[in-house]
Order: C-alpha cells, then sequence, then structure tokens
C-alpha cells in the first residue's frame, strides 16, 4: 500500500487513544404496548467501556449471544446505540453524520464472520475490491485503480489474475482473505475482525491469524477481534475483555488473565480449552444450567445463577469492574478467594499427574516454526502456501 493508515489520522489527534467506549449500552424492543412504549427489550449490551490503542489487539470473547458481534457494530455505527459514548482518536463517533460519517467509514473497517455470505456473488474479486476505492475517491478509474487492486490481491497472497474470478471459484479461506484485502483498501486504522476464523478448517485458521499479524506489523492497525476460540486469542490478542450476558466480568494482559483467570466464568472457559497432551489430566469447571434471557436478567451478578461460589450478596448487589492498579479488571464481589483457591487445586493437579514432557509432541511444534521469520505456526497448521488455501 502506499501510505500506511496511521499516516491518514485526524490532525492533532497523535497522543489520543484510537477507541475508547464508555457505558456502551443497545436494547433490542422487543415488545411495545397499545401506545407504542416498550415493555421488553433484549438487553444485548448493557454499559461495558473499552480502550484500544493504535496497533494493538484487544480481544473480546464469551459464550454465543452475550453480545460481542453486536458490541462491534455498534462502534462501527452499524447500528444505532441506546446509550454510551464511543470516541474514534477523540471523536465522538455518535455524533457524525454526512461526511464526517464518511470519512469514519474509511477508517475504521470490518470483518465479517461468514466469508461465504459477505462477498457479493454476482461481482468479480475486481469490483469488489475497487468498489471501496471508488466510493472514497482514493484511485482514479483506469490503470491506477487496477493497479491498486492487484497490490491489495498481493498484499494477503493471491495473484493479479484472482482479480477477474468470482467469489464461489475460491475456498473460504482465500474468501476471508479477500475480506481482509476489502477492509484494507480504503487504509484504514481500525479493524472489528467479527470471528474471522471461526468458518474455517484449522489449517487454514492460522494461515488468516499470521497473515492478520503481518499486516498489523506492517501498517499499525488496531484490531477488535472478537471470538470464541481461545486458542486463537491466546495466539494473537495483547489484552483479552470476557463478556457475559452483555457485561464485560474480566479484562486483562492476555499472558496476565490466561495464566491466573481470576472470574468464575473465565476460569470456566479456560478450563474447557483441549490440552495437546492425552496423558494429562485436570480439574474440569462445569458450569450448571444455562444462560439466563438477555430479556430478564437476573438481579446483581448476572454470573450468580451458575457460579460455584455465589453468596447472598451476589444475588442483590452488582459487582463493579475493579482494576486492581496493574491493568487487570474483575467484576467480581470474592474475586481474590476464589482466584486463590483455584490455584492451590491447579497446583495440586499438575503435581497428582506428574506426567513426563512430550517428546513427540515437542518435536511436532519445533517443526511449525518458520525458520527464516520466526514465526510459530500452531500444531495442526501448514506454513502459508502459494497456491491459496
Amino acid at each position: 500500500m502506499t501510505a500506511t493508515p496511521a499516516a491518514t489520522a485526524p490532525a492533532g489527534t497523535a497522543n489520543v487513544p484510537l477507541l475508547q467506549v464508555r457505558g456502551l449500552t443497545k436494547h433490542f424492543t422487543v415488545r411495545r404496548d397499545f401506545f407504542g412504549r416498550a415493555t421488553a427489550a433484549v438487553r444485548a449490551v448493557d454499559g461495558i467501556d473499552l480502550d484500544l490503542a493504535a496497533g494493538e489487539t484487544l480481544a473480546l470473547v464469551g459464550e454465543s449471544g452475550c453480545g460481542k458481534s453486536t458490541t462491534g457494530r455498534l462502534i462501527l455505527r452499524l447500528i444505532e446505540p441506546t446509550s454510551g459514548e464511543i470516541r474514534f482518536r477523540g471523536h465522538d463517533v455518535v455524533a457524525f453524520s454526512g461526511e464526517e460519517e464518511q470519512r469514519f467509514r474509511r477508517h475504521a473497517q470490518i470483518v465479517f464472520q461468514d466469508p461465504y455470505a459477505s462477498l457479493n456473488p454476482r461481482m468479480t474479486i475486481g469490483q469488489i475490491l475497487a468498489e471501496p476505492l471508488a466510493l472514497h475517491g482514493l484511485a482514479a478509474a483506469g490503470s491506477a485503480r487496477r493497479a491498486r487492486v492487484e497490490e491489495l490481491l498481493g498484499l494477503v497472497g493471491l495473484a493479479p489474475f484472482h482479480a477477474g474470478r468470482y467469489p464461489h471459484e475460491f475456498s473460504g479461506g482465500q474468501r476471508q482473505r479477500i475480506g481482509i484485502a476489502r477492509a484494507l483498501a480504503v487504509e484504514p486504522q481500525l479493524v472489528v475482525c467479527d470471528e474471522p476464523v471461526s468458518a474455517l478448517d484449522v489449517s487454514v485458521q492460522a494461515q488468516v491469524v499470521n497473515l492478520l499479524q503481518d499486516l498489523q506489523r506492517r501498517f499499525g492497525l488496531g484490531y477488535l477481534f472478537i471470538a470464541h476460540d481461545l486458542a486463537v486469542v491466546k495466539h494473537i490478542a495483547d489484552r483479552v475483555a470476557v463478556m457475559y450476558l452483555g457485561k464485560i466480568v474480566e479484562s486483562a494482559e492476555t499472558r496476565s488473565l490466561f495464566a491466573a483467570p481470576r472470574h468464575p466464568y473465565t476460569q470456566a472457559l479456560l478450563s474447557a480449552i483441549p490440552l495437546p497432551e492425552p496423558a494429562l489430566r485436570r480439574q474440569r469447571r462445569i458450569l450448571q444450567g444455562d444462560v439466563p434471557s438477555p430479556l430478564a436478567p437476573p438481579s446483581g451478578c448476572r454470573f450468580h445463577t451458575r457460579c460455584p461460589f455465589a453468596q447472598e450478596k451476589c444475588r442483590v448487589e452488582e459487582p463493579l469492574l475493579a482494576d486492581d492498579g496493574h491493568g487487570h479488571c474483575t467484576a467480581c464481589h470474592f474475586w481474590p478467594d476464589i482466584a486463590s483457591a483455584e490455584g492451590r487445586l491447579a497446583a495440586g493437579t499438575a503435581a497428582a499427574t506428574g506426567v513426563p514432557p512430550n517428546e513427540r509432541l515437542t518435536r511436532l511444534q519445533a517443526f511449525f516454526v518458520d525458520r527464516t521469520s520466526g514465526v510459530r505456526h500452531d500444531v495442526g497448521s501448514s506454513p502459508p502456501s502459494e497456491a491459496g488455501d
């Protein structure tokens, strides 16, 4: 690309965070009375705070239906928030209109979850990539626009001749690369990745994740990475925010959260990650019951109906998302006691198993290291191939 996304930032915003979200709320009305007043609403997102710096990846994780994708669409104003504040480079996104809103669309893009439904089947790949260029006036029609399309295809590992093909002629991984190229066409600063690899095979997931990381290093992109695959999140994210029933229940640096989760819900999520060691056994945290309805979320802590540590205080008083002073925030009244008990349990399990390291697995992991770049590929994946996915 001819210029990095950072070069297009509004003047006077060099030291301002890329994205700031405060008290973001979205309630979908599902029932009204005779006078048109809302009598029932789905509280999809219910007052969350997020911060994202340029060049950083913030992962938003949680069960299906917790409000992750709605949050991403609210930030991009694909749907309008009920209340709250969204600031991009210090500017109020909710107040944008007309030309301001179009300029914001250029700086903030999205990669959709479904690579099969997100591309127009009646348009060639060249037309799909040229459309945002024409909309924002970034390349003159003719040879300059064709050259830019070829450049975008090269960025995501595709060849110039692919511009003349239609979406149905590509594999799922190649289609997702095209979706990434379309997002990059307008040189954005923020990219919302809405479960960009969940519909792909494991080997192709690794290729797309590595591609996203490479593009981030080259262009300083900020990613809001929405996912439920914690193995992928651990590989790509700088920080993680855990969402449950429309609320953020824990957020921290990735290494800190995976090493010492504090909220019972986070502990349950991490205990479900498969281990690449068949002989190793660990204590699983199995949650009881179903996720409550967002039409009528529980009082107090929303997780108390499924939490094994719930007490009376949890049922009547909602915990605040409190920072411990080191950037690790937890919304739980009793997390210090829960975290210490979890640590003792993990230590006892490790000591009881006494399983020696798996030498074959270690050699396999070492094989998936690119000796030229030092980039590690996930076990079970293959390095990106020149022929595509």
